[in-house]
């Protein structure tokens, strides 16, 4: 009889899972050609970032990651730091988003000596309006980077959780093509 129980508790476990991912692959997600959402938070130093200060100035890498100080997010980090003045060279923003808070952010610019941006989506608000997804289970937030043109639109999606090296070089590379949004 408990095994029974047993059985028909991973069957209901399973299909909750199966029908959460299922919900999650029908959110709206930013694609290549799309305005970049407006939206604003804080920044390492606790301060307002809005991204309605940048639209149609420069543009723009956002790239989404997991979590502050874990291995392959500090080598995407110090990735883009080592190749930080190629993309100030171009004029284009870095910002990294994750989930963590302001402390988390500051401590993991000033260990890593990272120039660039870092925001706080702590409810994962901004992470949901570019439609990121984490993997199958949704227990590790998704890695994502997006190159904005400086008019604002999406000009590129590089979208891999592991080649951690190919959101640079998938960002630069985009950057160098003349884009046509």
């Amino acid at each position: 009889m408990k095994r029974n129980k047993f059985f028909i508790l991973a069957a209901l476990l399973l299909v909750v899972v199966f029908l959460t991912s299922s919900s999650m692959n029908k959110e709206k997600r930013i694609k290549v050609g799309d305005k970049v959402p407006v939206f604003s938070l804080k920044d390492q130093n606790g301060e307002i970032f809005s991204i309605e200060n940048y639209i149609g100035r420069t543009a723009m890498v956002i790239y989404f990651y997991p979590k502050d100080d874990t291995p392959g997010c500090t080598k995407e980090a110090c990735k883009f730091r080592d190749s930080y003045k190629d993309f100030t060279d171009l004029n284009v923003k870095v910002i990294g988003i994750s989930a963590d808070d302001v402390k988390s952010h500051k401590l993991f610019a000033e260990k890593y000596n990272l120039p660039f941006t870092l925001l706080a989506d702590i409810k994962n608000e901004i992470r949901k309006l570019f439609g990121v997804k984490g993997n199958a289970f949704g227990l590790i937030p998704g890695r994502v980077t997006y190159i904005i043109n400086d008019k604002g639109f999406v000009q590129h999606i590089y979208n891999s959780m592991f080649k951690i090296e190919n959101h640079i070089n998938q960002a630069l590379k985009s950057l160098l093509i003349k884009d046509s949004l």
